[in-house]
């Protein structure tokens, strides 16, 4: 499964092949089928009536950040059961916590438990609410990422554990601030994961053994930005952005092909990189953001535009989409939902409905936004699941309904951060309490 953007070079017998394979009815890992946050299912509702959408089922949950993952019937599921400390949302501080961390099998029709996988995982984090990597289904095995360095690969079927490591240990490093978040890629034969420690920044392991193809790179904090893979310049190259720079590298081998120093504020590496055309979107909090103009060679030329005051969009907890009309995303520091010019960085609008339904700043404010056709789903932090069309001239909201209640809090107000799936014309999410499906279906 990958986000490589080279359909033009693939035979439309390839494209039907890659069909029968992905169902449009899956979301097996984090932002989707091809991680660029496209639903492509048809026959679903074009509004949100008053009296809201159908809800199929809800079952309770655990604690977890970490997004559902539906594939083949199934919606896999982590989250953390307190035994013991006290949760405190202190952005600077790491607290303790003892517990169990799980790894929750159900069924997509009915939300029955099919398998549970838990184990015992003491936690040392800031914002220590669970899991937050969302679990990526590869055929006939699921690759679970826990807060603490957990690296698990199970039977998708059974639950039962094909090969596990702990990363914390194997490379001699210790849990990022806000704990392992970076979704797992897996491509080809490969697994890719941040790790940290001395040179193994990221690594690819072989994702049927476990064992270690190659590693690479050393940084100061390997961040929380998921590994993606786009073909630039004729070539797959392996995006990594960890806290002091975007890099390029071979995914066969995990050689540094380029280099561009960007450095968010606080380490806070978060949102993917985004790719369209020969241009790459890169942006996180502290008004840090570029616009990188790609050469024939796959390498960086300049920047189009670099992030300052008032211009572009700074996402953190959600990825913001770079789509052929604007570049729409929910800004860290504002916490307002911002429709940008990809070529110019100049806003086009910007507004709090889609995000905390507030009137004032409110940091990190967050709307998990996917693309359906000409509409777009959004998942407040509120919990509140938005239909809008989005333009670059305004977006018209098509109706919204709570679907679940903010359980956590961030700066003294409640919140709900967790990316949601789209599968099966119905959407899935969760809190810390429960987790629910919502039919979006048409008839």
């Amino acid at each position: 499964m990958r986000a490589s953007l080279r359909l033009p070079l693939v035979s439309a017998f390839t494209i039907l092949c890659i069909s029968s394979i992905l169902r449009a009815d899956d979301w097996p890992q984090w932002m989707g089928p091809n991680r660029d946050g496209v639903y492509a299912e048809t026959g679903l509702v074009d509004s949100i009536p008053e009296s809201g959408l159908k809800e199929l089922w809800r079952v309770p949950v655990g604690k977890g950040y970490s997004g559902p993952a539906v594939a083949n019937g199934r919606v896999y599921v982590t989250d953390y059961i307190v035994e013991s400390g006290e949760i405190k949302n202190n952005p600077s501080a790491r607290y303790e916590l003892t517990g169990q961390e799980r790894i929750l099998c159900l069924n997509a029709k009915t939300g029955e438990q099919i398998w549970k996988h838990d184990y015992p995982r003491a936690y040392d984090l800031s914002y220590p609410s669970g899991p937050r990597a969302t679990p990526t289904v590869d055929g006939d095995k699921v690759y679970v990422l826990g807060a603490e360095g957990d690296l698990l690969c199970l039977q998708a079927d059974s639950g039962d554990v094909v090969w596990q490591m702990q990363l914390k240990e194997v490379y001699d490093t210790e849990s990022p601030l806000w704990g392992f978040s970076s979704h797992l890629l897996v491509e080809g034969d490969l697994l890719y994961t941040l790790a940290g420690g001395e040179g193994s920044a990221v690594v690819a392991l072989n994702k049927n053994t476990g064992k270690e193809v190659w590693r690479a790179m050393t940084t100061s904090d390997v961040g929380y930005c998921p590994p993606i893979i786009y073909n630039i310049g004729g070539r797959d190259q392996l995006i990594i952005w960890h806290s002091e720079a975007v890099n390029g590298l071979n995914p066969a081998t995990g050689e540094v092909i380029w280099t561009y120093p960007l450095k968010p504020k606080y380490g806070m590496s978060i949102a993917a990189p985004q790719l369209r055309d020969n241009h790459l979107f890169v942006c996180g909090i502290g008004e840090t953001s570029a616009m990188l103009r790609m050469g024939k060679d796959g390498k960086p030329i300049d920047s189009a535009w670099r992030g300052k005051p008032k211009v572009g969009v700074y996402s953190g907890n959600a990825t913001a989409l770079f789509q052929e009309d604007a570049i729409y995303g929910s800004d860290c520091g504002s916490g307002m939902f911002i429709a940008v010019n990809p070529k110019t960085g100049e806003r086009y609008w910007q507004d709090f409905a889609l995000t905390t339904s507030g009137t004032r700043r409110a940091g990190h404010g967050t709307a998990f936004l996917v693309r359906n056709g000409k509409y777009h789903w959004l998942f407040a932090e509120t919990g509140d699941l938005i239909l809008a069309k989005l333009s670059p001239e305004k977006f018209e909201e098509r109706g919204r309904m709570r679907i679940l209640e903010p359980t956590n809090e961030c700066f003294g107000r409640e919140v709900v951060w967790s990316h949601p799936a789209f599968a099966q014309k119905c959407v899935f999410a969760r809190n810390d309490k429960e987790l629910v499906c919502i039919s979006l279906a048409a008839d």
